[in-house]
């Protein structure tokens, strides 16, 4: 005989778990990425395209983030474990719209001249903040598949992935710096006041363990 497939989990969980959730959330996940190439292939960006793209990858990199900081919190909240299998990919989108920021201030902000986008970075704190969230964020995306557990060791990797407190706080004073030059902060205070909880739900949940 053999033997009776186990039973799927109802309700969200069960959802979550089904093989159509990656390549929905997958595509999901692409849809800022062809909304803005649509836009810059149609010329609808605005009056400053280049200026829009940074400004709205950027923008898209600190969503993606606070998305995969979200990830375990709701876990323990609404009790949808199976959100887990999802946090990687967020988490690779995350590098993903970075990349794209970075690549997009180095070609139509500095056109790829590397001596000037060397002097920019140690020259204007923002920038140099940003590239530092990019360079902590780098190790976590090279080292978000299994194999890389296994060749660090559970406890070392977590060590490692706990980096990406740092990389918020670095995303949001570089947003912060950025916007301080037009004294527009409301955009910075939505997402410092999201990031606040989500990692001090991550704190308050790591004192009670150590209780």
């Amino acid at each position: 005989m053999h033997p009776s497939p186990r039973p799927r989990p109802a309700g969200v969980n069960g959802w979550l778990l089904r093989p159509l959730a990656k390549p929905l959330l997958f595509a999901l996940c692409l849809l800022p990425f062809v909304w803005l190439l649509y836009g810059a292939f149609t010329e609808t960006l605005g009056a400053n395209p280049a200026e829009a793209l940074i400004r709205a990858t950027g923008d898209w990199t600190l969503r993606f983030l606070c998305l995969t900081l979200a990830v375990t919190p709701l876990r323990h909240w609404t009790g949808w474990h199976a959100l887990a299998r999802l946090r990687r990919m967020l988490g690779l989108f995350t590098y993903f719209y970075v990349l794209l920021h970075l690549l997009c201030f180095a070609w139509l902000d500095m056109g790829f001249d590397v001596a000037e986008i060397a002097k920019d970075i140690g020259k204007r704190p923002f920038i140099l903040v940003g590239f530092s969230a990019f360079v902590l964020l780098t190790p976590l995306a090279l080292t978000s598949f299994n194999r890389a557990v296994k060749v660090l060791g559970a406890a070392r990797w977590q060590a490692l992935h706990r980096l990406v407190y740092a990389v918020a706080g670095l995303a949001i004073l570089h947003f912060f710096w950025m916007r301080s030059a037009k004294h527009n902060y409301e955009e910075v205070a939505v997402y410092a006041s999201i990031l606040a909880v989500l990692l001090g739900a991550r704190v308050w949940r790591w004192a009670r363990q150590r209780r």
